[in-house]
């Protein structure tokens, strides 16, 4: 590690700088442990401590997460930040199980790289192997489990991805030097056999973070029966493997975090629905240096200063947000809400009687792309081209012409899906942004953004399209701040 970054962290470390937590880790030699920059423990000596830009880098050096400022705890290491393409998408693939299985191999093909070249990346930016990323990541998410839940240990091990109890246990002994129900809390134990269908989990985020602006998003393009928002909650129906559920996310107990609520969500997909929602929220965005970056530009800092903690909302199913797209062309969002509740309430799944919220607004599970290939869409109120789109486009994912992983190319999707007929640059250009999470994602020829950043003369996409160049690599952040300041405006 460079000695000026040392010098940078010591300093981070010494003043307990929470805007530096989860950006790196503190080894410390002499306790074999490994602790947050905030560790509220007596800070040891400079010459005792080393440096790790990831726990999961600390992890593989021999170290032990601390129990007291717990590691597991820190909000998610900012993806983006200071780190290759291939890395980056190799991250994400992780955070939703794909080294479950252990095989590097297949990761790095998804990824389009050799193992050994992806091994590399992977020590080079993360001072890690992909294999003890994983590792890491399985135990964290485990450990919070344990510490912040009453599910029982079999359903805990089954959650993260370990497969057995055995190895749960093993994974835990061989860190903690102690097995998980040691970790947990007497008072806890006694309820260990409570295993109500709701389970609600704490989300930690980097802040500043606009709940409010992020809110105000959704309520406005919420689809009827599918998702709501109520005061400040947000809810809606998901659908994993064939098993319907609901989840609800809220303002946290204490500042930084969000509370996630899960009815009816099965034990073995409940690690993914929680990585989905980090992304779909932006949990992870690194504020600072999207800030730093569009300040620059006097109109976003203006703006900046208005929205602090701005993120870009994401989206629980890429063909549902895509249709959600089309739908939106041409017309405004409220419009194309209430064509997207029409579509739902006719082709969705009804939501089975043990998962129904209690709030009656929520009923349906957005349609497949199987039932609206074959849709006839009459009395919906859509043009003819509208549902030749909405058509052509479900069978190109059933086709496999079109899927929305998001380890794919970016500019490559977007071709893509521009391909289909009715889909131009607006419309993939916003899916990109919401589904894949593509941080430069920008749709230039947008009426609101246009209308945001005008100025006493009429701004044209191509002159809007020059400026955004020096938004790079953050102009999907700059576009959800250029929306926001037109308040209920955008795409």
């Amino acid at each position: 590690m460079a000695p000026l970054q040392n010098e940078i962290y010591e300093r981070a470390r010494l003043a307990r700088d929470s805007r530096f937590d989860g950006h790196f880790y503190v080894a410390v030699k002499t306790t074999g442990i490994y602790c947050r920059p905030i560790c509220p423990a007596n800070a040891p000596k400079s010459e005792n401590v080393s440096f790790y830009p990831s726990a999961a880098a600390a992890s593989e050096a021999g170290y032990r997460p601390c129990l007291r400022c717990r590691p597991e705890s820190a909000p998610g290491t900012p993806a983006w930040s200071g780190t290759s393409t291939t890395v980056r998408r190799g991250l994400r693939l992780i955070s939703t199980g794909a080294l479950d299985d252990g095989n590097v191999e297949m990761l790095a093909d998804r990824l389009g790289v050799t193992s050994r070249h992806l091994r590399r990346l992977f020590s080079a930016h993360l001072g890690a192997s992909p294999l003890a990323v994983a590792h890491t990541q399985r135990l964290h998410f485990a450990k919070r489990l344990i510490d912040e839940t009453r599910m029982p240990m079999n359903h805990i091990a089954d959650a993260a991805g370990y497969g057995s109890v055995r190895r749960f246990n093993d994974a835990f002994k061989n860190t903690y030097q102690r097995t998980p129900r040691d970790l947990r809390s007497f008072r806890d134990r006694k309820e260990l056999h409570d295993r109500n269908a709701t389970l609600t989990v704490c989300l930690t985020c980097r802040t500043p973070f606009n709940w409010a602006s992020m809110l105000e998003f959704f309520a406005h393009r919420a689809i009827p029966g599918v998702e709501m928002v109520v005061g400040e909650v947000y809810k809606r129906t998901i659908s994993m493997n064939g098993e319907q559920g609901v989840v609800s996310v809220s303002p946290g107990n204490k500042d930084g975090s969000l509370a996630l609520t899960l009815d009816g969500v099965a034990t073995g997909n409940l690690f993914e629905v929680v990585q989905r929602t980090r992304e779909i929220f932006d949990l992870d965005a690194p504020v600072g240096e999207i800030e730093k970056t569009l300040q620059k530009d006097p109109v976003l800092a203006a703006m900046l200063k208005q929205q602090q903690g701005i993120r870009v909302p994401g989206a629980w199913d890429g063909f549902e947000l895509t249709v959600r797209a089309i739908l939106g062309q041409q017309i405004s969002v409220a419009a194309a809400t209430t064509l997207a509740g029409r579509i739902a309430k006719r082709y969705g799944e009804p939501l089975q009687a043990d998962t129904k919220s209690h709030d009656t607004g929520l009923a349906f599970v957005f349609p497949t792309p199987a039932r609206l290939a074959r849709a006839r869409f009459n009395d919906i109120g859509l043009v003819r081209s509208r549902t030749a789109t909405i058509r052509s486009l479900s069978a190109a994912v059933i086709r496999g012409d079109i899927d929305f992983d998001f380890s794919q190319d970016p500019d490559d999707f977007c071709d893509r899906l521009k391909a289909i007929k009715g889909i131009g640059d607006w419309t993939a250009q916003y899916v990109a942004m919401r589904v894949l999470k593509h941080p430069d994602a920008f749709p230039t020829a947008d009426l609101g953004l246009l209308k945001a950043i005008d100025t006493p003369h009429r701004v044209s996409s191509t002159t809007l399209s020059q400026r955004a160049e020096n938004w790079r690599p953050w102009r999907a952040y700059a576009a959800l701040l250029l929306w926001g300041s037109l308040s209920a405006s955008g795409g």
